[in-house]
């Protein structure tokens, strides 16, 4: 599901902000982001992210800066490098010129906090960065929580859609199969002539023909589907798998409804349009479970 929290903590100089972003995704696809010098923090994070969440493109964000006067310094060793190595420029190629100062200062790692000081405030930190990351997380969870019941309010909306939808197809069902042997006998007749015909084998052959056209068997099962699938929304548990396994069955018993289902009277074609009506709400439903745990 999407959403996206992010905590901070300010205290001793620094500013620590951790920050959450959250897309839909079949699987946890994680990517991590975090200060130079906090790589020995990464595999805790990963960590207490696999812990909480089993789903969602996942962008986490670790954030670290100096505040006020302790994020301004100069790195003596640092400058004093260069320095030496402009020095020994200027001796080797005759250079009268003082170096630019102000140049110096603009070189990478000449301003800022020398390294040692991050490295003193890392034990005290990775405590910090846990519990921040903990924190992102359970706000994140709450507006996961408030879309859920969004989704779980629409997906049950398709649920009695696909259940009216069946109820009607089984009326029709009912209702066309003597029309359905009435036709079945008059097309043999047209086709055999004045031959006779044994009473009972007609009989037979339309039993048999009926019979392979019942979709009372299909949408027995498509009913228990829909019946097992608002019971996992309901409980909500670690349902995303179980609930894409039974849209996979509700599609199977509706491409067999649709393959025994005669379309040239007008409740075959009826059948058939809300058979395919079925299909449009399994594929939304489809769309959504993507979306859950």
């Amino acid at each position: 599901m999407t959403g996206y929290a992010q905590s901070r903590v300010v205290e001793n100089g620094w500013s620590l902000r951790v920050s959450v972003r959250s897309v839909n995704h079949r699987f946890l696809d994680l990517h991590l982001r975090v200060s130079e010098g906090f790589e020995p923090v990464e595999p805790a994070m990963r960590q207490i992210v696999r812990e909480r969440l089993r789903r969602g493109h996942l962008d986490v964000t670790l954030h670290y800066e100096l505040q006020g006067a302790a994020a301004i310094g100069v790195n003596e060793q640092v400058a004093g490098a260069y320095l030496e190595a402009l020095n020994a420029l200027r001796a080797k190629f005759s250079i009268a010129s003082e170096p630019d100062i102000a140049a110096v200062l603009r070189l990478p790692g000449v301003i800022g906090p020398p390294a040692a000081s991050l490295e003193e405030e890392m034990a005290k930190l990775e405590g910090v960065v846990t519990r921040c990351l903990s924190d992102a997380l359970d706000k994140l969870d709450r507006m996961r929580e408030e879309e859920a019941r969004h989704l779980r309010e629409e997906m049950s909306a398709i649920l009695r859609k696909i259940a009216g939808i069946s109820a009607e197809i089984e009326t029709l069902a009912e209702r066309g199969r003597p029309l359905f042997v009435r036709r079945l006998e008059t097309r043999v007749r047209e086709l055999v002539g004045e031959a006779q015909l044994d009473p009972a084998r007609l009989a037979q052959e339309a039993a048999i023909a009926v019979e392979r056209s019942d979709v009372s068997e299909e949408l027995a099962r498509l009913r228990s589907h829909v019946r097992q699938f608002d019971s996992l929304l309901a409980t909500g548990a670690d349902a995303g798998k179980k609930l894409d396994f039974l849209l996979q069955e509700m599609q199977r018993e509706t491409n067999t409804l649709l393959s025994k289902t005669p379309g040239i009277e007008a409740e075959g074609l009826e059948i058939t349009k809300g058979g395919l009506e079925i299909k449009s709400e399994i594929e939304k439903l489809r769309e959504q479970v993507q979306n859950i745990e």
